[in-house]
């Protein structure tokens, strides 16, 4: 398979940028973590301050730059360059990162569905690297996944049909095993799709005015101001968390609103930490959209949970003038082990995630279309095979983890701690049916133009949210029971419970080939590096 020689002279390469002289310093290490327990202690006790580590002032709000590409030759084309960098999150404090185009995080790539697109990726990072298009629907050698490796210093032009209804999506970084690292450097953005069918309705639509694009990602520094990604056991088994948010790559972000409608598109850019999203008055919101575009009505609420990889697009009323906290909640658990969960990886932590001031003089916006877009109920019955996923970890040992007879006698054997593995370090215990990931081996082969229902079951200690490749699909229902309004609409990442079973209906259209697969896996980046990832290929009839 393509990229598989690559893939494997680089696997056990670091591509961490402190190999390479920036500010003739280290990137990531585990020095002042004096400094980051203090900031993760003050936040505990103040949530106003939004573990905003070591920053006084609220920053107004970066949008990244929002690119169109330029027509050749029947072609969109947009020009992407992997970067070294350095940030200034804090006050003083230079912080080396990895960047597209700039800095930190990448610009927004704005296309209209139905376009053909090439998107030239150059790496000069110092090491190799992927880009993703995460929820695009594309053939899988365009997919960007660990088969597209991108050398240092070399391009990869991937040329395909936006084959999507108008939603938001993003590029990242699929470098397995160092996915997660690379991504909590920077290597992510936004993709726009628009479409005839929304541009339609009234809904706010001006980049950077009404229609605003939020990239959370929680994130840990040292006390010099560098970005500190842990490889230690506990971020290994929970994935990597931080106590300090970055927003677009701000601190303490503020917006200063315009209009008295505003238009959210938030991303969960962090590596592991789910978000809970209300505003600090309890204001209730409006959900219209998820992963692959609108949904068939807004859905009022006052609280959003979005897993790692989830999006979702909400609207927001300043037309009474005060001002507006978003902030996270503790995400909802149950029973004691699920409270005993929540203290050891950190969720405890409440963050402060964008202050909206309403200016004065507003401009005034329509009411809000009270339906949306045309969406079929998805129908189980055309499905022709259903397929099982089970999620493991059992680095966690014996039947807390659900594990087979012989999965614990393996993992005794072995002891909790040797069966973990990161970044070019042991495997062990992050499986999707008993097999952790493997480049060479394809887990499940289906047939283009069929349909099929994935029941996806986690008999493991914490959530995990599951992002199949290639695919939008549809939630039928958690165990038996229908998902909620806000479910209701285009997925491609779906968060499956602690003890749950649920039931996804995929359809297969457009691309065969049986030689390059595309993933599915958790996309809590640490258990998808660790091998909770299998692989699968779309094949003729």
């Amino acid at each position: 398979m393509e990229g598989r020689r690559a893939a494997a002279r680089d696997s056990d390469r670091d591509p961490v940028i402190s190999r390479r002289t920036v500010l003739g310093g280290v990137l990531i290490g585990g020095a002042g973590l004096a400094d980051i327990g203090l900031w993760r202690y003050r936040s505990r006790r103040d949530p106003s301050l939004g573990a905003a580590g070591p920053a006084t002032e609220p920053q107004p709000l970066a949008i990244p730059e929002i690119m169109d590409g330029v027509l050749h030759d029947g072609l969109r084309t947009y020009d992407l360059e992997l970067r070294t960098g350095v940030s200034h999150f804090f006050p003083g404090l230079d912080t080396p990162t990895l960047g597209i185009n700039g800095d930190y995080l990448g610009p927004t790539l704005r296309i209209q569905a139905g376009s053909d697109v090439r998107i030239n990726v150059t790496n000069r990072i110092g090491a190799a690297s992927t880009l993703h298009w995460h929820g695009l629907h594309l053939p899988a050698r365009m997919d960007g996944g660990p088969h597209q490796v991108i050398r240092d210093g070399e391009t990869w032009s991937p040329e395909f049909t936006v084959k999507q209804r108008a939603a938001m999506f993003w590029y990242h970084s699929h470098m397995v095993p160092h996915t997660g690292r690379q991504v909590y450097q920077g290597l992510a953005g936004l993709i726009y799709v628009e479409d005839d069918e929304t541009s339609q309705l009234n809904l706010p639509r001006d980049y950077g005015i009404d229609d605003i694009p939020l990239v959370l990602q929680d994130r840990a520094f040292n006390g010099d101001g560098s970005l500190l990604y842990d490889t230690g056991m506990r971020s290994r088994m929970m994935g990597m968390r931080g106590d300090v948010m970055l927003v677009n790559g701000t601190v303490r972000p503020y917006f200063a609103a315009q209009t008295d409608k505003l238009r959210l598109r938030l991303l969960n850019g962090s590596n592991s930490r789910f978000h809970t999203l209300g505003f600090a008055d309890g204001r209730a919101f409006f959900q219209i959209g998820t992963d692959g575009g609108l949904l068939r009505h807004p859905v009022e609420t006052a609280r959003l949970t979005l897993a790692p990889g989830e999006r979702a697009q909400i609207i927001v009323n300043l037309g009474d003038g005060r001002p507006a906290q978003l902030r996270t909640y503790q995400t909802p658990v149950s029973g004691q082990m699920g409270q005993m969960m929540r203290r050891m990886m950190g969720d405890d932590l409440v963050f402060d995630v964008l202050q909206i001031r309403p200016e004065a003089q507003r401009r005034i916006s329509g009411p809000l279309p009270q339906k949306l877009i045309a969406l079929v109920p998805p129908d189980p019955t055309r499905a022709v095979r259903m397929r099982r996923f089970v999620l493991r970890m059992g680095m966690m040992g014996g039947g807390m983890m659900g594990g087979t007879g012989s999965e614990r006698g393996m993992m005794g054997s072995r002891g909790m701690m040797g069966g973990m593995r990161g970044e070019g370090g042991m495997r062990g215990g992050f499986t999707i049916n008993g097999k952790e990931m493997d480049m060479n081996r394809v887990d499940e082969t289906v047939k283009v133009g069929t349909s099929e229902i994935w029941q996806i079951e986690n008999p493991s200690m914490m959530a995990h949210p599951f992002h199949i490749h290639d695919v939008q699909f549809r939630i039928l229902d958690r165990n038996g029971a229908p998902p909620a309004p806000g479910e209701r609409g285009l997925k491609d990442t779906v968060v499956v419970n602690v003890g749950e079973r649920v039931r996804l209906l995929l359809d297969f259209v457009d691309y065969a080939d049986p030689d390059r697969p595309y993933m599915y896996h958790c996309h809590i980046l640490e258990h998808e590096d660790a091998g909770m990832m299998g692989q699968f290929v779309v094949t003729a009839r």
